[in-house]
């Protein structure tokens, strides 16, 4: 027989001592269970002692977590955290440095102890620990140890970082800025830098201010990991707090001095493997830059700018260089304006008289044009290929380079997340992100000319523009998918997937999918339901036998009596009785009233139930009738009235309800349900057969043979 659910099994140890095996009465008061357990041992003051587990991380046993305890738990007797508070605090201001050293690391240890540390903190153990820091007597281990307790304190919230003294912060500064300085220290510190920085922006200014990036860089160019790590989580942080002006400011000072290069081949590429928390920090720093694009991206063009204006001409001027100048010197206004206009049409510009308007989508916005000018300037010769070799198609097979470039532009930000928040836990980045420094515009400018290469292949027209960039989009996601290291990688994967690859992968993933679809599979879909379908009908009737909690509802309101329904093991009666608010489950005896199964006659549900006809508010009539069902038993008049908790009581009990009468499952869930375990036991059955192809015709039987002699004769052996 289980033991009482209040009741759970543990070993109590206590050094020197033959462990104790009691049960804990969770009910029985922590002092008093404490008090048998000092008994036992002969031990006096309880009051001085606690219970902490064995293993893990020793947490102190208290009232609020003692239901924690599971049975087999191994907790040991040991002093109680508010005497070890107190020796401790008396420990740190010793003047033995050997006594002082050790209290130090204990309390680093015990620190991490909500309870222990409560008690602490309001012995004002912090103050001992800030005089420690700010008289810089210390060093070394001990200097260690105080920092990894102060850690440890204020992870616990229960002080505020806005309370840190100038002093206390510019001690932990200097430990940072010192080159002479352990290791170890120097982690520590940055690691309470960090959680600094993001409580206020006063914290964040002085950080940013007494820490300079330059010497962030000299710890990111250690060769010690961990120090590494702490220097680019302070980064991070420092980003994240930052306003967007400052932020730009800061990526671009490093980018001056060429962060991303250093990154991609001593972090990424270094002989140790990246960790979880490097490769998150760095999907961050991928974010922050990637989202300084935002701002642009965002917003619409001007077409009063002068400065975008000219922007857009330069575009034209740059691809019909020598036709410009022609025009400028020779034709009227008139003739130069309508020149201008068919040129724009040339770029692929939708609105040729008024090419700005082109840009007024936001997003993409002004970021499409800053990449177009970006193509034209730094890849002048891909630019005027692109536009004049489309020049010189019919109209109606001419790729428009704008019109690409403006949808491409919201293609690369949709892919590449641009504008969307960080995630607190993702470490999805590209590495060859660190490997360009002009990362979106030059990923750009190659898929502009994988656009048009792309475009070729398909012998497209303007009606199939849509079609293409789908492809491209494609393209572009299986590509970066593959974590290409670099952008000239990327090249060349991305052209080697051109349109007849994607071709042969989409038809080669619907034959995968088609399998499922394919005859013999179907066949064996229709064996395998009845067996399912049976599954489905034992978990109903299970689900039947545990009970469920029904409300009462009168045609007035909603009442606040309860009632309780299950069936027996023998799924031969439905018992069901009122019961009070709390109950989760009832024994069947303790429930009166009671209907055999043999005596239901039907199942009624929604507006068929006799209590959703009952004259009520419309609305009320609403909520219930969805989840109503009635059960008529010996004569028609006769009704045992529900409403379902929820949609899912309400098929599961409806679906349990017509098996106990006979008839079929005919909730949604049992569709949804059967889909599910096909799908696995289809996958299951077919597992031999992958990459085998499943014939829609069974094999020919062969003929019978001409005679049976070979057919062996029992009955002339019995002879």
């Amino acid at each position: 027989m289980p033991p009482p659910k209040d009741v759970v099994k543990i070993a109590i140890q206590m050094v020197g001592a033959i462990p104790q095996l009691i049960e804990l009465q969770q009910t029985k008061p922590l002092a008093s269970v404490l008090k048998d357990v000092c008994d036992a041992w002969s031990l006096p003051n309880a009051e001085r002692y606690a219970l902490q587990y064995a293993d893990g991380r020793q947490t102190y046993i208290t009232e609020s977590n003692r239901r924690d305890i599971k049975n087999g738990s191994i907790l040991r007797l040991t002093t109680s955290p508010d005497q070890e508070a107190e020796q401790l605090y008396m420990g740190i201001q010793s003047k033995n440095a050997d006594v002082k050293t050790d209290s130090l690391k204990k309390l680093a240890s015990l620190s991490q102890d909500i309870t222990f540390a409560q008690e602490f903190i309001s012995r004002n153990g912090l103050k001992q620990i800030y005089s420690i820091v700010e008289e810089g007597n210390d060093a070394g281990e001990m200097l260690a140890h105080t920092l990894k307790a102060f850690t440890e304190l204020m992870e616990h919230d229960f002080v505020s970082w806005e309370n840190l003294s100038t002093v206390f912060i510019k001690k932990i500064v200097s430990y940072v800025n010192m080159s002479a300085v352990d290791a170890s220290i120097q982690q520590l510190s940055l690691s309470i830098l960090e959680n600094m920085v993001p409580t206020s922006r006063l914290l964040f200014e002085v950080v940013k201010k007494e820490v300079t990036l330059d010497r962030l860089l000299t710890h990111l160019q250690a060769t010690n990991a961990q120090l590494q790590l702490k220097a680019m989580a302070l980064l991070i942080a420092l980003l994240l707090s930052a306003t967007d002006a400052e932020r730009r400011d800061m990526m671009d000072y490093l980018r001056e001095k060429n962060i991303r290069q250093f990154i991609h081949k001593n972090i990424i590429h270094s002989s140790e493997p990246l960790g979880d928390e490097m490769a998150h920090y760095l999907y961050v720093l991928q974010s922050v830059s990637l989202n300084l694009c935002e701002h642009r991206m965002k917003m619409s063009m001007d077409p009063y700018s002068q400065e975008q204006r000219d922007l857009l001409q330069s575009l034209r001027q740059t691809a019909f260089e020598s036709e410009s100048e022609v025009s400028t010197g020779t034709f009227s206004t008139e003739r130069r304006r309508s020149l201008c206009a068919k040129e724009f049409r040339k770029l692929g510009f939708m609105n040729n008289s008024n090419p700005a308007e082109d840009l007024r989508r936001a997003p993409p916005g002004l970021l499409a044009l800053d990449n177009m000018v970006y193509f034209s300037r730094n890849t002048p010769n891909a630019y005027s290929r692109f536009v004049l070799e489309n020049s010189s198609r019919e109209d109606k097979h001419e790729c428009p380079f704008a019109r690409s470039s403006i949808q491409l532009t919201l293609i690369l930000c949709e892919i590449l997340h641009i504008g969307e928040p960080c995630s607190e836990t993702a470490q999805a980045f590209y590495p060859m992100f660190f490997g360009q420094d002009h990362f979106f515009e030059e990923l750009f400018c190659i898929c502009i000319q994988l656009v048009n290469k792309t475009w070729k292949e398909m012998r497209a027209t303007q009606e199939d523009f849509d079609k293409v960039m789908q492809v491209v989009r494609e393209q572009i996601t299986r590509t970066l998918n593959l974590k290409p290291t670099s952008l000239e990688l990327f090249k060349t994967r991305v052209n080697a997937l051109n349109y007849s690859e994607i071709l042969k992968l989409r038809q080669t993933e619907r034959l995968h999918q088609e399998e499922t679809l394919a005859v013999p599979v179907l066949e064996l879909r229709e064996k395998l339901k009845p067996e399912l379908l049976e599954l489905i009908r034992q978990q109903r009737l299970l689900h039947l036998c545990e009970g469920t909690l029904f409300r009462k509802i009168s045609s007035r309101r909603r009442q606040d009596k309860l009632w309780y329904c299950r069936l027996s093991p023998n799924h031969k009666v439905l018992h069901y009785g009122d019961v009070e608010e709390g109950v989760q489950s009832l024994p069947i005896e303790s429930l009166p009233e009671k209907i055999p199964v043999a005596d239901m006659k039907m199942l009624l549900v929604g507006k068929e139930c006799p209590h959703t006809k009952e004259k009520s508010s419309g609305k009320q009539n609403k909520d219930v009738l969805e989840l109503a069902f009635s059960i008529v038993h010996d004569v028609e008049e006769y009704c045992l009235n529900f409403i379902a908790p929820t949609r899912y009581e309400f098929c599961l009990w409806t679906d349990g309800l017509n098996v106990l009468l006979g008839k079929e499952m005919t909730s949604e869930r049992t569709q949804t349900d059967l889909d599910v375990l096909l799908s696995m036991e289809l996958k299951l059955r077919l597992l031999d057969l992958e990459n085998i192809s499943i014939p829609d015709d069974p094999p020919p039987i062969p003929k019978p043979p001409s005679n049976l002699n070979f057919c062996y004769d029992f009955s002339q052996a019995e002879q």
